[in-house]
């Protein structure tokens, strides 16, 4: 079962960023490999992000240890163009880090409060801690039968379920995927682009392909997923809406909260499947195989670290398997 130190790990999230907050010289644009994904498409909702690479201004560059040369590459396309770069990862050559953040499944909000504050988005990263916060108070171990997140996770229960949003928000399918895979230990079936195809040829041929199946729409319902989730509600057992936790005006805010909250949907279904909720041990030995082994000069936070240090100050190494 999902143990007690990953749902105290969830609760103690919102607030425990701790690196920079001085934001860098503008334009900005972000890169991210590894673990630094999904934050790095989080951010493509941040007002003067332009793009995957700039010639100027600052160049973010988010990795993992097992992106590290891809990482290099951009960092090095970027410095030729004439931009500075700022690399955010969570481990990698001592030389090759500029930011340390926490590694592990919960990365992604490290990585994300980065981006927000180097790009100049301070009450933009507030505003995600308040709802984060608030997400914290509801969705805890603690929390009775309104606990928004345990009755969505029971929904999930024994199903793969289709994940859909607007095209402003599809980093939201992307990060629901990656959460319920690697901590719920679920398929989820991420729907990317125009839904309408999919959605109205996909269980044509065989009908019972929407029994017992279940779609969520994830964030602010547009046009064409209205329509999308009337088509749904023709096809599948059932469809559910999962909106922004509370209002705000921050599309960057609102999306890191979504993620929040799928991170304790998740949890909750690896604890109705009586699984761990933590990484398994082969994820880590195939990481380590795409990193190559730790040299004396590498750097590591550790999955379950809470703090984040400037200027390559880390925690110890772990040890990883040489092989699979």
């Amino acid at each position: 079962m999902t143990s007690p130190d990953f749902f105290s790990l969830l609760a103690r999230l919102p607030g425990s960023y701790s690196g920079p907050q001085r934001p860098e010289a503008a334009p900005y644009a972000v890169v991210g490999v590894g673990e630094g994904t999904l934050a790095a498409q989080l951010a493509e909702v941040l007002p003067g992000v332009t793009g995957n690479l700039t010639r100027s201004g600052t160049q973010l560059v988010l990795f993992s240890p097992d992106g590290q040369d891809a990482a290099r590459t951009y960092a090095e396309l970027a410095e030729v163009a004439g931009a500075a770069v700022r690399r955010i990862s969570t481990g990698g050559a001592a030389d090759e880090v500029d930011v340390l953040v926490p590694g592990g499944a919960l990365a992604t909000y490290h990585f994300a409060q980065a981006l927000a504050y180097a790009t100049g988005h301070a009450d933009e990263a507030q505003e995600a801690e308040r709802l984060l916060a608030d997400l914290a108070s509801r969705c805890g171990p603690e929390t009775g039968e309104d606990n928004p997140a345990r009755a969505l996770a029971w929904s999930l229960w024994g199903r793969a379920p289709l994940l859909l949003a607007a095209p402003d928000a599809e980093a939201l399918p992307h990060a629901w995927q990656h959460l319920l895979a690697r901590v719920g230990k679920t398929l989820g079936i991420a729907v990317l682009g125009d839904p309408l195809p999919f959605v109205t040829g996909a269980f044509e041929a065989q009908h019972e392909q929407g029994d017992g199946r279940i779609a969520l729409l994830l964030g602010d319902l547009d046009p064409a997923l209205n329509v999308t989730r009337e088509v749904l509600e023709t096809r599948i057992d059932e469809v559910v809406h999962v909106p922004v936790p509370q209002p705000t005006e921050s599309a960057y805010a609102g999306q890191l909260a979504l993620w929040y909250f799928g991170a304790w949907v998740a949890a909750y279904l690896a604890e109705r499947y009586k699984l761990a909720g933590t990484d398994l041990p082969v994820l880590a030995r195939a990481q380590a195989v795409l990193a190559g082994e730790a040299g004396e000069d590498d750097l590591s936070a550790g999955p379950l670290s809470q703090g984040m240090s400037d200027e390559r100050d880390g925690g110890p190494d772990e040890e990883q398997d040489e092989e699979f």
